[in-house]
């Protein structure tokens, strides 16, 4: 498969990687992936929009793609730290999360890692 994209290149080291299909992750639900070695969340929200940040929350470890979000945050399921969207910043205090470009690409996630 060959993918075109217009965007600017991507910073040395980080290159993109298929991590499955887009309907593996339904609306309002994530799902963990590997990318290019790296262990990723991958969040689809109810409004269609794609969000990808570390698959392990950075305060202690837990599942992120089993959080619960919202248009602005994503929600740890263990201790309920919150993690903006837009920065990846806490809410509460604790480490951001690392974030990453994901993207649509003929019906399969693409993760920029």
């Amino acid at each position: 498969m060959s993918v075109t994209d217009t965007r600017p290149v991507a910073p040395p080291g980080v290159r993109a990687h298929t991590v499955g299909r887009a309907e593996d992750v339904p609306p309002g639900e994530g799902r963990a992936f590997v990318a290019g070695g790296v262990q990723v969340a991958v969040f689809r929200l109810r409004d269609g929009s794609l969000h990808a940040t570390q698959a392990a929350c950075p305060h202690a470890g837990g599942p992120l793609a089993d959080g619960q979000t919202d248009p602005d945050v994503l929600v740890c399921p263990l201790h309920l730290y919150a993690f903006r969207w837009s920065d990846g910043s806490s809410t509460g205090g604790v480490d951001p999360v690392r974030r990453y470009p994901v993207r649509e690409v003929d019906g399969l996630l693409v993760v920029d890692a």
